[in-house]
């Protein structure tokens, strides 16, 4: 999105949350850190003069996404939703679905269990109620503090990830579950396509629900409804 953005001369910012220490370069202005709710967005957007919000965050980031809907309409801003498509199950897969972490945590079997966390690393406290499982963690960046968990191995790897590594991955630490969000999209498909080649069970968290918002799937769907010619200032 940022990219095309950028090729196409329209005047935009990209915003990070500031969750990763290191993140990807962008061929926009960048900004990085909250915005102190939605007051705080809603000043924003009056002293930067933005025009158009486009909500391009990840599916789970719920919070920040409705401060948007909020902000938008408190000040009239056109506001757009670039979301990937969800997950969906296909034949040899062994799907679970579930609300949220206390879901997954609850269709873990009570015997002990070699489980890939993959939910990053918000949220991790969760499973510290069942320390007879051991967790796999793969983040972008090391963890800053002890993790809450009584066992677990932290590999630090930034995707996308390929189904080669992610089987390799799933044997050599002899994982029994995988436990992910329905992010959708193909940077981290490949764990539940290895899932399914080697016949395990995944917990699938559904995404959170929203407000009403309009929501596309594709950059060119977004550019398309910014307009030729268009002026705006992305968020």
């Amino acid at each position: 999105m940022a990219r095309e953005l950028a090729q196409a001369g329209v005047t935009a910012v990209f915003s990070y949350a500031g969750r990763t220490e290191h993140p990807v370069a962008q061929p926009l202005p960048m900004r990085v850190g909250g915005f102190g709710g939605v007051a705080g967005l809603v000043a924003y957007l009056k002293a930067e003069g933005i025009s158009h919000v486009i909500d391009a965050t990840h599916p789970f980031a719920a919070q920040m996404s409705r401060n948007a809907i909020a902000a938008c309409a408190q000040t009239g801003t056109p506001l757009i939703g670039l979301e990937r498509a969800p997950w969906q199950a296909q034949a040899g897969d062994r799907w679970q679905t579930v609300a949220g972490n206390a879901g997954a945590l609850r269709a873990l079997p009570q015997a002990p269990a070699r489980v890939f966390l993959a939910i990053g690393k918000q949220g991790l406290a969760a499973f510290a109620a069942a320390p007879q499982h051991h967790y796999l963690l793969r983040l972008v960046d090391p963890p800053a503090a002890p993790l809450p968990l009584a066992q677990a191995t932290v590999v630090i790897a930034r995707g996308p990830f390929d189904v080669a590594g992610d089987s390799a991955l799933l044997r050599d630490h002899a994982i029994t579950h995988i436990i992910a969000k329905n992010a959708g999209g193909s940077g981290a498909e490949a764990k539940l396509l290895a899932a399914r080649a080697l016949g395990l069970p995944v917990i699938l968290i559904d995404r959170p629900e929203l407000p009403p918002r309009h929501v596309v799937a594709s950059v060119g769907a977004v550019m398309a409804w910014l307009g030729h010619g268009a002026t705006a200032r992305g968020v």
